[in-house]
């Protein structure tokens, strides 16, 4: 069972990041992309989520919610990689400023969503 909730969470949680990330690329900034804005959209939004979860009890939810959406929901892989990619590029500033957003906003929603429950 435990397995379930974790895959049915990740099976919406993927798809959102996907469909997030083009949204913020293409609608939002329409195109222009200094930073990948998308990947760090749905990191400070998944942390948040998690924050809110610390409150909860119900161990189905944390694994449904938690583990699984939130696990496919957030990238921290992409995150890196994209880092790197603009390092590599030469835009150091950038790297480092993108870091720095995904690291600092990501903690400070976390703690947001914890001190809310």
């Amino acid at each position: 069972m435990n397995l379930l909730l974790v895959a049915a969470g990740a099976a919406v949680g993927a798809p959102l990041r996907y469909l997030t990330d083009r949204y913020v690329v293409t609608r939002v900034l329409r195109g222009a992309k200094p930073l990948p804005w998308g990947t760090l959209t749905v990191n400070v939004v998944g942390s948040f989520v998690l924050g809110l979860l610390t409150g909860v009890t119900d161990h189905a939810v944390v694994l449904l919610v938690g583990v699984g959406f939130c696990g496919a929901f957030t990238t921290y892989s992409t995150f890196a990689a994209e880092t790197v990619q603009l390092a590599r590029s030469g835009d150091h500033r950038i790297a480092a400023l993108n870091a720095a957003l995904n690291l600092g906003l990501g903690l400070t929603a976390a703690l947001l969503g914890a001190a809310l429950t």
